[in-house]
Order: C-alpha cells, then structure tokens, then sequence
C-alpha cells in the first residue's frame, strides 16, 4: 500500500491550507485558483480538486510535496510523467512478448 492510513486526514490539512481551491500547477498555471465543485474559470467544467504528489511518489506525504490541484492543473504537471511511464511499460510489455 503506497498512501499511509491516514491518507484522508492528510489530504484534509492540504483541502485546509488551500481553501478547498487549486493550488496551481508549478511551471504551467501556478496562479490558478478554481475553486473546487464550481466552474473552472477557463474550461467551464465542474472543478474537482485532487491532492497531486509534487515528486510523483504516493509514499512521500509531507506537506510541501503535495499540492491542491483541479483537473487542468494536475493533468498539466503529470503529462511528462504519464509520458515516461507509459513508454516504461509499453517497453516491458514489448520485452515480455519477444521472451515469450
């Protein structure tokens, strides 16, 4: 299990420390601010903020690696990592075919 057992406390000091808004996406739209269950300013669409592991890593839980994020936001920050990831396992899933 990558989060801890208090997950839901944790994410609840960061939904506080946010005001239940978006904290931005560092090095995309850090001045972001949509509010969570309301419009997106930009996209129209119903905000739902998630808590966004700044250094990718569930285990690392302290408070300034997590960040407040709505869709745009998270999507934004994540897209590199997504892209290194699914190349990882495309390649994985290649190897394992070509040994089999």
């Amino acid at each position: 299990m990558r989060y801890p057992a208090n997950w839901r406390e944790i994410v609840a000091q960061v939904r506080e420390r946010s005001g239940d808004c978006c904290e931005g996406s560092p090095g995309f739209y850090p001045d972001c601010r949509a509010p969570n269950r309301a419009p997106h300013p930009v996209t129209g669409s119903i905000v739902v903020l998630t808590t966004a592991h700044l250094d990718h890593q569930p285990e690392n839980c302290a408070l300034e690696n997590l960040r407040h994020m709505c869709q745009r936001c998270h999507i934004a920050y994540d897209a590199e990592h997504h892209a290194q990831t699914a190349y990882l396992g495309r390649r994985c899933t290649r190897t394992i075919d070509w040994i089999g």
